[in-house]
């Protein structure tokens, strides 16, 4: 998949694609039908009917444009694989479920995805931050507040910084749960309690909790109750995603910052075509770190559409809140993706000019603090002030430490 005018959206891959919804959509369908053969709800020719083979990617298209007739894409699915479908299965598709099961289904079985591929990013990023911190520890370089020389730091203690928002990014990854969601018509599951009950099942509510348990394990989701009107699982994955690009787009911040000619502390890592000029040859432009800086301003307000989507949930299937999630939860997991390839790639490549970095740092006389401080306590200044950065910095890789132990 790409995007003109989001470049990089290749990097995301398949990830919420049309056609990986379409998938996902269809093995919610099998999942359940599975389930209800497996309860004796179905006929046993159920359980072995594959129902991925009766839709291609080529129906995307046609299942989109009708999909404007009901307001949403499974109408067209369920009547499609009814029609494609044995006629001894035909009826027991779908039965029990409702356009929203399969639909926010879907979306989790994206979201669960996407997660495992930002973990495994993040993951990385903890490795080589941990190392940049590591190497930089007594790196001497200014730091900067209100955009003026303040006192003095090293690089290793910016490092650590940058460590501890990547760690806070991976730790709300894996608080993240991705459940089921099935409900059938109005969140009660009333019709396939009724089917239970009508076959002559003991324990009709059991038994669909049964169904719920079942289809979750094929599916490799996690079992919640209904939460159709109950948005959380959406917000949460959208907040998750926020505290990645925010993450991200603070490194972004300082890099596009220090890559200034008249700064020069650090570099871009260089590439074939990166960061060229139209016009201007002699340019190098931080691109990376402009593209990380898009995600990080562009995500905040798709994640505002979701909680406003939640928070305006009406009813038992809400009347445009819920329509307006889809494609914003998938554009935000996927622009998500894209720009932690971005920023891993922006790591692990990152030069660090240390010389340029010292000679900074003694542009500007920036220890008066030290100096009043000293005067205060009646005592001659320290050799060094870059404070408690040795111990602050070893809290950031031993936390690091432990969330990779953790896995």
């Amino acid at each position: 998949m790409t995007n003109l005018l989001w470049p990089g959206d290749q990097r995301a891959g398949e990830h919420m694609t049309d056609a990986a919804l379409l998938r996902a959509m269809v093995a919610v369908e099998s999942a359940w039908l599975e389930a209800l053969a497996g309860a004796d709800l179905a006929p046993g020719d159920c359980a072995a009917t594959d129902l991925s083979n009766l839709v291609g990617d080529a129906d995307g298209e046609s299942l989109a444009a009708a999909a404007e007739g009901g307001g949403n894409p499974i109408i067209g699915l369920v009547e499609l694989l009814r029609r494609r479908a044995a006629p001894a299965v035909a009826p027991w598709i779908h039965r029990g479920l409702t356009s929203q099961d399969v639909l926010d289904t879907a979306l989790m079985l994206g979201v669960r995805d996407v997660i495992d591929d930002l973990t495994a990013q993040l993951t990385q990023q903890l490795s080589t931050l941990s190392a940049l911190a590591t190497a930089h520890r007594a790196t001497p370089m200014v730091a900067r507040t209100l955009t003026q020389h303040a006192a003095p730091t090293t690089f290793g203690a910016k490092a650590a910084v940058w460590l501890n928002g990547i760690t806070d990014a991976l730790e709300g990854l894996r608080g993240l749960v991705t459940p089921v969601q099935i409900g059938g018509a109005v969140g009660t599951r009333a019709a396939a309690t009724e089917l239970a009950a009508l076959l002559g099942a003991a324990g009709p509510a059991d038994i669909s909790d049964r169904l719920v348990r079942s289809a979750a394990t094929a599916l490799g989701l996690d079992v919640r109750s209904p939460w159709h009107t109950t948005r959380t699982p959406v917000t949460a994955a959208a907040d998750a995603f926020v505290g990645c690009t925010d993450a991200w787009g603070r490194i972004a911040s300082d890099v596009v910052t220090l890559v200034r000619p008249e700064i020069g502390e650090l570099s871009e890592p260089a590439g074939e075509h990166r960061g060229g000029s139209s016009s201007m040859p002699h340019k190098r432009n931080p691109v990376l770190s402009i593209l990380i800086r898009r995600a990080a301003l562009a995500a905040p307000p798709l994640a505002a559409t979701l909680h406003t989507a939640a928070a305006l949930a009406n009813d038992e299937r809400p009347d445009g809140p819920w329509h307006a999630e889809w494609d914003t939860l998938r554009t935000l997991a996927r622009r998500t993706v894209v720009a932690g390839s971005q920023a891993g790639e922006l790591l692990a490549g990152l030069r660090v000019h240390s010389a340029r970095m010292a000679e900074n740092l003694r542009m500007t006389d920036v220890y008066g603090e030290q100096r009043a401080t000293a005067e205060l306590a009646g005592k001659a200044a320290s050799a060094t002030y870059v404070g408690a950065a040795d111990r602050l910095i070893d809290e950031s890789l031993g936390r690091a430490e432990r969330i990779l132990k953790n896995r």
